[in-house]
């Protein structure tokens, strides 16, 4: 068996208390696979030698530390010779776990990642939407047909996990799985935040997801211009469900507020704001951070409309709300009936809120992205970017316009 083994002492600063006191880590490296561990031993950095990988000098505790580790490598070696002449396979947690008499808690990914989806099950409501849920179930779905058909395995130690797991992923969900780049990137950042988790628990020695590098392409979003908000507005429908879907629209598009956001509304979360008039004062369940948002009299009188509507009242909500999935449902039909050709969910409300709006009418970058809840201006700048695009199909429009009058 041709099994590359080395050991290195060293002083490990990122651990120090101070320069008068820094630990010894001592690191087994077979096949370029590590283990690592603390000696318990602790040094004066000023006289430590990474060059000898020993504490330099010829002073009392420079003999009994270094003897110690004398001791230790003699130790590792005797347990090397043991395992190349057992001719079984090993590696350096091996080595690691025969010098300490130790032996690492063998944990496996899939259970970690379903604990971690059962812990965010229990915070649905909480700090977590259910499609963020569901996102997490599907890549855990797609793990577990990775693992069959790159490992043939139902599942994996995580300690056995290279560090081009991540990548590997990826090229699966996009050769085999066939999921686009955006649905891949969102995957895969998913199962990286379990291997944080990992990491953070010390449960593994890298942290893999530095690994991977996977970008989304950016979407441009769907949004409502002022005619087809005015049209929409001014439709009455024939069901009742259609024209209280069409309201909670347009309420999100006067206000910003994402549907989890909407459908979580109280009465309590209307409140006089500094200028003396309401304002809506709540938190975004996806960030939780603070949305505060002068209330428009269009959502002013929605509010109005469904005061004592017998939902919202059961429910001690501020508006009756229906599931996201049967309002988007509801929405198509709105659309055609009021021939709109964009493909409409309840979030272009959120998209329409930003552009069409607030940014379209001259609000500022910075108010609209205080009222959005958005923790970083980067992703209210995102609107502009679709508000300047507009502009010069605007513009392109009305050159071919100026080219056929002359």
């Amino acid at each position: 068996m041709n099994t590359k083994i080395s050991v290195l002492f060293y002083a490990k600063k990122s651990k120090a208390k101070s320069n008068l006191c820094v630990p010894v880590y001592l690191r087994i490296t077979v096949n370029g696979r590590r283990a690592e561990f603390s000696t318990g031993k602790t040094v004066d950095a000023s006289k430590w030698s990474s060059k000898m990988s020993r504490l330099k000098g010829n002073s009392e505790e420079a003999r009994t530390i270094n003897k110690y580790f004398d001791v230790l490598l003699s130790k590792i070696l005797e347990i090397e010779r043991n395992l190349v002449l057992s001719a079984e396979s090993f590696d350096a947690t091996d080595v690691r776990n025969l010098l300490t008499g130790k032996q690492d808690t063998e944990r496996y990914l899939i259970p970690i990642f379903q604990e971690h989806n059962n812990r965010m099950e229990k915070l649905i409501g909480k700090e977590y939407a259910l499609a963020t849920l569901k996102n997490y179930k599907t890549c855990l779905s797609h793990l577990k047909k990775f693992l069959w058909s790159f490992y043939k395995k139902s599942d994996i130690n995580i300690k056995k996990i290279e560090p081009a797991f991540l990548n590997d992923f990826d090229f699966f969900l996009r050769t085999v799985a066939k999921c686009n780049n955006n649905s891949t990137v969102k995957h895969t950042k998913n199962l990286s935040k379990i291997l944080k988790i990992c990491y953070h628990n010390n449960w593994i020695e890298k942290d893999l997801a530095m690994y991977y590098k996977g970008k989304f392409n950016e979407v441009t979003a769907n949004f409502l211009t002022e005619e087809e908000i005015k049209t929409m507005q001014d439709k009455d429908f024939a069901g009742q469900g259609l024209n209280l879907v069409r309201d909670i629209f347009i309420f999100s598009c006067y206000t910003g507020l994402a549907y989890i956001d909407i459908y979580n509304l109280t009465k309590d979360r209307i409140s006089t704001g500094i200028d003396g008039n309401l304002w809506i004062m709540t938190n975004r369940q996806k960030t939780s951070s603070v949305s505060n948002i002068p209330l428009l009299p269009i959502p002013e009188e929605i509010i109005r409309k469904y005061e004592n509507h017998p939902v919202a009242l059961e429910a001690g909500k501020l508006l009756p709300v229906y599931t996201n999935q049967k309002i988007n449902e509801y929405l198509k039909t709105i659309a055609d009936n009021c021939e709109i050709n964009k493909k409409l969910t309840f979030h272009a409300a959120r998209h329409t809120f930003a552009t069409t709006v607030t940014l379209g009418n001259n609000v500022s970058m910075e108010s609209v992205s205080k009222m959005l809840g958005h923790k970083s201006i980067k992703t209210t700048q995102h609107y502009a970017k679709i508000l300047d695009k507009q502009v010069s199909e605007d513009m392109k429009n009305l050159k071919s316009l100026l080219q056929k009058n002359n």
